[in-house]
């Protein structure tokens, strides 16, 4: 069975590949920097909710990951995180969820 699209060959993926890069080589190099990320990179999803309807249970599912730079936020928080505790020894659980 043929498939009408295919994610890999999208024109919007070979489009979105050179911003995926770019994040990718930011390098992390200043406290304050590095804070700021923390801070507006969540740690969890705030979209993924769990709630009662008429007395029946649903879930919402991470709706973060439909976010096409999303591996790549992730990577970033996670070098900042990173740079604050290995290279300014910094306390960061205020950070961990």
């Amino acid at each position: 069975m043929a498939t009408l699209f295919h994610p890999s060959t999208s024109p919007l993926v070979g489009f979105l590949t050179p911003i995926r890069h770019w994040i990718d080589r930011l390098e992390i190099h200043n406290p304050r920097v590095a804070h700021l990320i923390c801070q507006l990179i969540p740690c969890t999803c705030p979209f993924e909710r769990r709630f009662t309807l008429f007395g029946h249970p649903f879930h919402t599912p991470p709706l973060c990951e439909l976010n096409p730079f999303y591996n790549e936020f992730v990577s970033l928080r996670f070098r900042a995180l990173s740079y604050l505790s290995d290279v300014c020894g910094e306390d960061i659980e205020k950070y961990i969820c």
